[in-house]
Formats: structure tokens, C-alpha cells, sequence
């Protein structure tokens, strides 16, 4: 009813305008469900994709937690004051965290009291390990960059072990596995460092303790991955201390019932 008053007593692009001037405060009372704040925000996370309710199941737990959320890729490529609806979206869900977020393109007028902007490539170890330094320790890595399977393999490396304690590390768009020109292939499933086969190759590392295998030396990510989730087009990849044991082996042998 009030939506059909409005938009009899103004113009379309003030009902736009209006919309956007008030989407803060519409966004106050949805703030716990995320598809709602996609939509309200404009982010892509859901409609264009349907992350969102993905997020929510992952991220719920963490809502009222103070963190560092760092996200990569902020949106508007090269556009002036475009891009942010993903930024302003993890503000209002986590009300209590401070939001990071790098891309190449000159995003500052984005900056808030906690929305924070750094302008580099998500491949310069140099640039990333100064992020992480200033800011400390990411509790959520969120990569929604280039989508290059070279970056994001790249970043991956370089700032999973940045990643905090018990932290959560997210790669978006992992259809480029699939496509030529991203540096991925449809016809060679395990092609070499396509994103997706390097992340498959992770989840036996899961398992490390039931490896037979003498000699065998533990990598990072075996130590350090605890779970590993897979939806269309999304990764979720779990950091703690993957030191369970196995009820069977031992040095190196299955030992009986």
C-alpha cells in the first residue's frame, strides 16, 4: 500500500532516489537475513548469484562477534563513487566488526568509521602483507576479485596463512575453474593450478592422519584446514589446528581391531 502511494505522488527517479537515501535505515530491520540486505545494498550475492544464503548459514554463528572481515574486490571497476554494496552489506550484518576492502581502482570515497579502503592488486605479497600488518589478523577473507584463477590461487597462498585462528577463507566465482580465458579448462578437470583443482587437492590433506605413506612431510594447509565446503560457484575453506589423529593408524601402520 505505501509502496503504490509513493510511487503515484513521485516521479520515478525520486522514488530511486528516495529508495537509496533510505536504504540504511530499511536495512536496520533486516539486518539478520542476508538476501534481504544483498538486495537492498545491490550486491550480486544474491540474484546474480545466490551466495547469500550460504553466507548466512556460515556466518550467523559469527553476527555479533568484533572482527576483521576482509573482503577483496569491492565492485564499479574504474567507475567514479561506484562499487561498495557488498562493503555496506557486511557493515550492517556485523554490526560490531570493522570492514576491509582492497581493489586496484580508487574505492576511498567508500571509507567510513568502519569501512576501511586499500587500493592495490590482490597478486602483490607485499601489498597484502602490508594490509594484514596494519590492520592485524583477518577473521574472514572474502576473495571476490579478479576471478583469475592465477590471483586467486596467488592471494590464496599468500594470505591464508595470514588468516586468523579458527578464521574463514571464501573464494567467489569458482567458475572460472571452467573457462580458457580466466587460465581455467572444461575439457581437463584437473588442469594445473586451475583454482578448483588446487582447492579439490585440499581436501585430502583433511585426512593426513590416515595416510600410509612413510616419510611423508605435513604441508601448511594439511595442518591447518580443518573443513572444506563446496557450493555452486563458492568455497568455503574452515582454518584451525587439524591435529585429530587417526583411531587405525600408526607410524605408519593400520592397526588391528
Amino acid at each position: 500500500m505505501v509502496k503504490q502511494l509513493i510511487k503515484k505522488f513521485l516521479t520515478p527517479a525520486q522514488v530511486d532516489q528516495l529508495y537509496r537515501r533510505t536504504s540504511g535505515i530499511r536495512a536496520r530491520f533486516s539486518r539478520h537475513d542476508l538476501k534481504k540486505l544483498a538486495l537492498l545494498y545491490g550486491s550480486d550475492k544474491w540474484g546474480a548469484h545466490w551466495y547469500a544464503q550460504h553466507y548466512e548459514h556460515h556466518f550467523r554463528p559469527l553476527q555479533n562477534r568484533r572482527m576483521n572481515v576482509l573482503e577483496i574486490g569491492i565492485g564499479g571497476e574504474d567507475k567514479p563513487n561506484s562499487g561498495g554494496a557488498s562493503l555496506r552489506m557486511w557493515a550492517t550484518y556485523f554490526p560490531k566488526s570493522t570492514i576491509h576492502g582492497i581493489d586496484i581502482y580508487d574505492k576511498s570515497f567508500l571509507q567510513t568509521d568502519r569501512i576501511k579502503i586499500y587500493r592495490g592488486s590482490q597478486a602483490d605479497a607485499a601489498f597484502l602483507n602490508g594490509v594484514v600488518g596494519g590492520i592485524g589478523a583477518p577473521d574472514i577473507i572474502i576473495d571476490d576479485g579478479s576471478h583469475q584463477n592465477e590471483h586467486v590461487l596467488q592471494t590464496f597462498e599468500i594470505l591464508f596463512p595470514l588468516l586468523a585462528a579458527n578464521g574463514i577463507y571464501v573464494v567467489e566465482d569458482t567458475q572460472t575453474s571452467y573457462w580458457p580465458d580466466e587460465g581455467g579448462s572444461s575439457d581437463d578437470l584437473n588442469a594445473p593450478r586451475s583454482l578448483l583443482t588446487f582447492f579439490k587437492s585440499l581436501t585430502d590433506g583433511l585426512n593426513h592422519a590416515e595416510f600410509i605413506r612413510p616419510g611423508y612431510v605435513l604441508s601448511y594447509y594439511d595442518q591447518h584446514i580443518v573443513s572444506m565446503h563446496f557450493y555452486h560457484n563458492l568455497v568455503f575453506i574452515y582454518k584451525g589446528r587439524n591435529d585429530e589423529g587417526s583411531n587405525r593408524v600408526v607410524n605408519n601402520q593400520i592397526r588391528r581391531k
